[in-house]
């Protein structure tokens, strides 16, 4: 049972992981691989718009995405992009990364090994894992301008997608939990979180959507 409360606390989280930065021509776009197609479509939606030249995709299959995605995460979002008429001349397939971290280092040796100048990167995720993958990147390519991208989707039509509301208000917890945690890891940078959304993410651990904690950390 999902209370009003878990509701109105979850939207605190979701509005927090909301970067708002205004899509701009970049050096290229990467797409983090997940479950989610949509990532793809909001990067193909970016190259159609001008935003990037080239485009990266990076994952390999998760215990989560090992059924629907058999040929790895990159290269079904490499399929799912060219179906939107993306060329397949301009997209990078990064097919080993298995966390955010390794999309990230392995996106910047490609593109490196490929002789490409990045000044900037579209960094496209799933909505409720834009500021994670930002403190990633920033932490892990400091010397390149970083700007969020996600689909704009509401809390309540992205868990209509998913067709499982608590699995979203657990990956929502998830993905707060990292962001309190892994910079003492090393992991990303540290960014500042309010108390609002502090207390908000405490009651929904406390409520029990805590199957996509980090154990012990």
């Amino acid at each position: 049972m999902i209370s009003a409360q878990n509701r109105a606390d979850a939207q605190l989280l979701w509005d927090f992981q909301q970067m708002r930065h205004e899509p701009r021509p970049c050096s290229v776009a990467i797409g983090l691989g997940s479950h989610d197609l949509g990532v793809a479509d909001v990067t193909a939606d970016l190259y159609e718009r001008g935003m990037a030249p080239l485009i990266v995709f990076t994952g390999a299959s998760s215990r989560t995405t090992r059924e629907r995605m058999p040929r790895g995460e990159a290269q079904h979002y490499r399929e799912r992009a060219q179906e939107l008429g993306v060329p397949a001349d301009v997209v990078l397939v990064e097919p080993n990364a298995r966390n955010t971290g390794e999309n990230i280092r392995f996106s910047r040796d490609l593109l490196a090994d490929r002789g490409v100048d990045v000044s900037s990167v579209l960094l496209v995720s799933k909505p409720y894992e834009e500021r994670r993958a930002y403190a990633t990147a920033r932490k892990l390519w400091p010397e390149v301008e970083i700007v969020s991208a996600s689909s704009p989707m509401t809390l309540a039509e992205y868990a209509a997608s998913i067709k499982d509301p608590r699995l979203v208000l657990d990956m929502l917890v998830g993905a707060q939990q990292r962001l309190i945690v892994y910079p003492h890891k090393d992991f990303m940078i540290s960014l500042e979180v309010p108390a609002l959304v502090t207390t908000a993410y405490e009651r929904l651990v406390a409520s029990g959507f805590t199957s996509r904690l980090v154990v012990g950390a």
